[in-house]
């Protein structure tokens, strides 16, 4: 069977802001972004995924 990758996900706040900063932070740490979507309060949500370490 091929291997599998498997992922783990996040979902986070993004204040207008800091917008660039807080995407570069999780960029950072190996976040892939996969999407922003509107949210409530006029801020957006991020949803990244990142390979699980083994």
């Amino acid at each position: 069977m091929p291997h599998m990758t498997k992922w783990e996900y996040q979902v986070a706040p993004v204040l207008n802001h800091a917008a660039a900063q807080i995407l570069n932070n999780f960029g950072s740490d190996g976040w892939e972004l996969v999407a922003i979507l509107p949210g409530q309060g006029g801020n957006d949500v991020a949803y990244f995924k990142r390979p699980v370490q083994d």
